[in-house]
């Protein structure tokens, strides 16, 4: 009897070994993902599309700032040069202008110009020299005259300011519009200086 009852008792089961795993085989399906899965990836792809366009968008516009910036540094280093090369080329090209009045040698007294003209004292019985115009006078003896350049006076008036030494490089002429040096590129002429005939003046 009791033979009976074991042999017809069912064995019991035994428990699951520890550190066993489940392969699947080629025949399983992966799971297909959900709808809030398939729009969040979705999303996630579109976002990063838009930040691909934004980032090259602000590379461009970075790129071509700097492009501008660069051209405008570069113009206006060349408008500065070629102003400054204008300006050279004007002071160099263009020579001043100075206004000469005859002045006699020893009181300097404003005369007229023509007794400071080396034609007219020559037809008048004169010479030049050194700079000089000599005019003979009344009883003997010579009243010798010459170029104030820069300076101002009237006829009969003593000269104010200006210099006997012609500038360098300067046009040159009289109130009455006559040449006396023609300047240009530091280069000038002289007037006036011819030699004499040996004859001393005085005044």
């Amino acid at each position: 009897m009791t033979q009976d009852d074991n042999q017809g008792a069912e064995r019991p089961q035994e428990p699951p070994k520890r550190g066993s795993m489940r392969f699947q085989d080629d025949s399983t399906q992966a799971r297909q993902p959900s709808l809030a899965e398939q729009r969040a990836r979705q999303q996630a792809l579109a976002e990063q599309e838009r930040q691909e366009v934004l980032d090259a968008e602000a590379a461009r516009a970075a790129e071509k700032k700097s492009s501008t910036k660069k051209k405008i540094l570069i113009g206006t280093g060349v408008t500065v040069g070629l102003v400054g090369l204008i300006a050279t080329f004007y002071t160099v090209a263009k020579p001043e202008e100075v206004t000469a009045v005859c002045a006699a040698k020893d009181t300097d007294i404003v005369n007229d110009d023509q007794n400071c003209d080396e034609n007219y004292v020559r037809t008048h019985g004169g010479y030049t020299g050194g700079g000089f115009f000599f005019l003979p006078i009344v009883g003997g003896g010579y009243n010798s005259y010459r170029y104030n350049y820069g300076g101002s006076g009237a006829i009969g008036q003593r000269v104010s300011g200006g210099s006997y030494t012609a500038p360098s490089g300067a046009n040159v002429s009289t109130k009455s519009g006559k040449s006396v040096q023609r300047g240009g590129f530091g280069i000038s002429g002289k007037s006036g200086t011819s030699g004499g005939t040996g004859k001393s003046g005085g005044s």
